[in-house]
């Protein structure tokens, strides 16, 4: 039990921040439903609940994700945050077709809904709470990739360095910039709907918030697929290229691979060297490139091969790129 709790303090924060508002905002919102039977309240009840429990399981699993290597497992188990990931959307798939089955039905048979002055409260309310969360995933992205950044700047350095954050920093950020758009468009559907005699507005808006959960659903499916198989990190590739050509007794850089697994990145590089090194100089060369190189922030491991000097570059030492 010591274990788990130690584990889920490590656990994504505004994974866990998200979970417990949109836990409290599908509430308010589930009970507006009952008392007031607006259908574009029904889909953003059906949006928070799939994202309270879709985050939910993305602060477990980033929490379970930090298990250190077992005899079983000794690659660690880095890669079952995608997992989770994985298996979470489907939450969010089922909750996308429920809205936009919703929809279709009030556009066929639409009614006026009751208790305009709930609707609009409610849907506030959480509009003001969602948009709080997002605000906190910005930051948290920012953090991340170790990018200062406040005030209004947040918003668009987020949006610039989103594909550098963490899978569930991901998410949260990408379910919550959908929530909030999708608040914002259920309110707009409750004044038309409420001022006017157009009512299948509000199934239409249930549609356009499902059809955006759907979005989320194949955004998130694809990275996280990608992470499970095992996916190259080429920025950090380049970061690592450029710090190992640094040192004076690296010649050229033979291999170089950076795997992304979860969080957590491996590195394996084959580096030559000058032939004529002792096998204690090499052995210092391994150590110096090993500490360097574990600096990084989300590197867990580093595997370093030797092969003598050829002659021949491999490595482009002035862009610093792969050949």
């Amino acid at each position: 039990m010591g274990e788990l709790f130690r584990l889920l303090r490590k656990g994504n924060k505004s994974a866990l921040i998200a979970a417990i508002v949109n836990t409290i905002i599908s509430i308010a919102k589930g009970i507006a439903y009952m008392f007031t039977g607006n259908v574009a309240m029904f889909a953003e009840t059906m949006h928070s609940l799939g994202d309270a429990a879709n985050q939910f399981f993305v602060f477990i699993g980033s929490a379970l994700s930090k298990k250190s290597p077992t005899n079983r497992f000794p690659n660690g188990f880095g890669r079952l945050v995608n997992l989770v990931l994985l298996g979470a959307v489907l939450i969010v798939g089922i909750m996308a077709f429920e809205t936009i089955q919703e929809g279709y039905h009030h556009i066929l048979h639409p009614t006026e809904s009751e208790g305009f002055l709930i609707n609009i409260g409610v849907l506030a309310f959480a509009l003001i709470l969602e948009m709080y969360v997002l605000y906190k995933a910005m930051k948290e992205i920012m953090h991340e990739v170790g990018e200062p950044a406040s005030g209004p700047s947040v918003f668009f350095k987020s949006f610039t360095h989103l594909g550098r954050a963490k899978p569930a920093t991901k998410l949260v950020f990408m379910e919550d910039l959908v929530a909030t758009s999708g608040g914002l468009i259920a309110i707009i559907a409750v004044v038309i709907s409420h001022f006017t005699s157009i009512h299948w507005i509000e199934g239409a808006a249930s549609i356009l918030i499902g059809l955006m959960m759907f979005f989320v659903v194949g955004r998130v499916f694809l990275d996280n697929a990608a992470g499970v198989l095992g996916r190259a990190d080429e920025e950090m590739e380049d970061k690592i290229g450029q710090l190992v050509m640094s040192d004076p007794d690296v010649k050229d850089i033979q291999d170089l691979a950076v795997i992304k697994e979860g969080e957590d990145l491996h590195v394996e590089l084959e580096i030559e060297i000058d032939p004529s090194l002792t096998i204690a100089a090499a052995d210092d060369i391994k150590d110096r490139l090993q500490e360097k190189i574990m600096a990084e922030k989300g590197v867990v491991d580093v595997t370093i091969e030797f092969d003598e000097e050829d002659g021949v570059m491999s490595w482009n030492s002035d862009s610093m790129v792969k050949k």
